[in-house]
């Protein structure tokens, strides 16, 4: 059975000070939550702090984006090397925001991705489709490229051991929410390709997460469906008691 995996990304919110109150809290919250996989994810001048605040706990650390390269004249970017070793064990690479407005690529996902993997943390790999897209019936098409293209190379053992997210960019920040049906039929079809591409155990090991304006009052259903395996939880993962309620809601004993 996977481990549900619940993620919050803050974007650009909180500043230092505010993120180490916040994970203390949380912390204390969630105490003794062995069955939900719980991450945070603060900007990139609080992920140290975060990781301090979480040291020696259950709650995880990621960061919000990752350069490709190692190092070098790359004004304003940061490797994977220096998040890890801020103390981060997660990176959130290809989110919709990213890919909107900063035009990265399936290709420049490809290698973030692999750029997190290289450096020994985990890659949560975002996918999804535009309303636009979804209106043309072209979401499973997306997915099938975003999925080929941004995975391209990977190793079975690697895809297995890498999250994936999928939020329709329709969905983020607008309060509209795929419906559980909709998710799931989503879900589905990335875990059918992963097993085509990258194998049988890939495919069963992998953690597929829901993002889009999901909230306390739609994770118990999002999460019943059988290939969704958490959530990438946006707004309402700045609040602690919001938060703790999601991660709450998404223990296997309470769906």
């Amino acid at each position: 059975m996977r481990t549900p995996v619940i993620a919050g990304n803050w974007k650009m919110f909180k500043t230092v000070q505010e993120t180490a109150i916040f994970v203390k809290e949380l912390r204390s919250l969630v105490k003794g939550i062995e069955d939900v996989e719980i991450v945070v994810a603060p900007p990139f001048t609080a992920i140290h702090a975060a990781a301090e605040a979480a040291r020696n706990t259950n709650v995880g650390i990621a960061a919000q984006d990752v350069s490709y390269e190692r190092e070098g004249a790359f004004t304003g970017e940061v490797s994977a090397g220096m998040i890890k070793e801020a103390g981060a064990e997660y990176a959130i690479v290809g989110h919709s925001e990213r890919r909107r407005l900063f035009h990265e690529t399936d290709a420049i996902v490809c290698r973030k991705a692999r750029a997190v993997i290289g450096a020994g943390l985990t890659a949560i790999v975002c996918v999804g489709e535009t309303l636009e897209e979804r209106e043309r019936q072209q979401t499973l098409a997306v997915l099938d490229r975003q999925i080929k293209d941004g995975l391209d190379g990977f190793s079975p053992e690697e895809v297995a051991a890498l999250v994936i997210a999928y939020e329709p960019v329709w969905a983020i920040g607008t309060g509209r929410t795929a419906t559980a049906a909709q998710a799931g039929e989503a879900h589905a079809h990335i875990r059918t390709r992963l097993r085509q591409w990258f194998g049988a155990d890939a495919a069963e090991r992998c953690r597929i997460l829901y993002g889009g304006s999901v909230k306390p009052d739609n994770i118990r259903e999002l999460i019943a469906e059988p290939d969704v395996d958490g959530a990438l939880v946006g707004g309402a993962s700045l609040d602690v008691a919001g938060f703790t309620d999601i991660v709450t809601r998404a223990r296997p004993a309470a769906v």
